[in-house]
């Protein structure tokens, strides 16, 4: 039985989003795993209560009194907060009593959490966040989506690594592509540290490399040397371009709602809005940890929450983590 911690208390609507998240994972999910909610035990009961019948034989409530807020500098918070629901959610996991770990809570306070209590497989350098991106053919993973703002150019390379692990076993592309986001294709384009990175990652063995890739390539889902599964960055520029492709989504749809009113009653239409829903794709795992941890969005609908459930619980079933240890103690980060 694999053992899925969640925070209850970390979204914007919390614990209420994370409960109902939880129950329809409970609901309509294949069975084979349990859930640790893990917070405030009186304001997770309520929330039960108002989700009615509930299959409390695979679901654990685990008391974590203190609340880290989305405004509180992560490492002060994490310190200072050792009966947060994140410290005590990624305790479990430390402990072997938890398989994985999920918030929707403060990112940067998980990271510092995880990074403290879990720690980084040998050879990284840095843990990363890697959202899915929809594109025109399969999703993208993007790395970094947003953890580390400044990057030189091994850690560009150690995220490569991590993102082809990632793409590899839980999205099942036994060869990823991977392209170094940049501002041109050509070798001589980039920042120092762009450019660095890119004369690295063509030496880089074990990682099918696809040279440097525009944004407008990240829509197509390939470049003129080949497809692309994942793209390399840093935290500055991931996460100014997720934000960017969640808003242009958002505009999208709603552009197709005002020009066609009845467009949702289309069963395209609806296959198309879920295709750029990102509460499809769950959250963001944070890779280079020794464990399975995903990040959501603070605003994730319950939604989102069951489907963070799921991608767990594969990542889990997948040895992803494992796999990571393996292919970077063996060398495959850049030293």
């Amino acid at each position: 039985m694999i053992r899925i911690a969640l925070d209850a208390m970390g979204s914007d609507d919390a614990p209420r989003v994370e409960v109902e998240g939880a129950v329809q994972a409970l609901r309509e999910l294949p069975p084979g795993f349990r859930i640790q909610l893990v917070g405030r035990t009186a304001d997770i009961a309520a929330a039960l209560k108002a989700q009615g019948d509930v299959d409390r034989a695979r679901l654990d409530v685990v008391e974590a009194p203190e609340v880290v807020g989305m405004g509180e500098k992560p490492l002060a918070a994490v310190k200072g907060k050792p009966r947060s629901s994140i410290a005590v959610g990624l305790g479990l996991q430390k402990q072997g009593e938890s398989d994985a770990f999920i918030s929707a809570g403060n990112t940067g306070a998980v990271m510092a959490a995880a990074t403290l209590m879990l720690r980084l497989h040998e050879g990284v350098q840095r843990a990363a966040v890697g959202p899915l991106f929809p594109t025109a053919v399969h999703p993208v993973l993007v790395i970094d989506g947003g953890a580390n703002v400044d990057c030189d150019a091994r850690e560009l390379v150690g995220f490569a690594h991590l993102g082809s692990v990632y793409v590899r076993d839980v999205l099942d592309r036994p060869q990823p592509g991977v392209g170094l986001l940049n501002v041109g294709e050509e070798d001589e384009k980039g920042n120092a540290v762009v450019k660095e990175a890119h004369q690295l990652l063509k030496q880089t063995p074990g990682i099918k490399y696809v040279g440097n890739v525009e944004g407008r390539d990240i829509l197509a889902g390939q470049c003129k040397h080949g497809r692309i599964d994942v793209v390399v960055c840093d935290g500055f520029v991931g996460n100014a371009v997720l934000k960017f492709y969640e808003s242009a989504g958002r505009m999208f749809m709603g552009m197709m709602k005002q020009a066609f009113p009845d467009v949702l009653g289309r069963p395209e239409a609806k296959q198309l809005f879920k295709f750029l829903d990102y509460s499809e794709y769950g959250g963001a795992p944070l890779l280079g940890v020794k464990g399975v941890v995903i990040i959501c969005h603070g605003a994730s609908p319950a939604r989102a929450i069951k489907n963070a459930v799921r991608v767990a619980v594969h990542m889990v079933e997948t040895h992803v983590d494992q796999d990571i240890g393996a292919e970077l103690a063996e060398g495959g980060a850049a030293r």
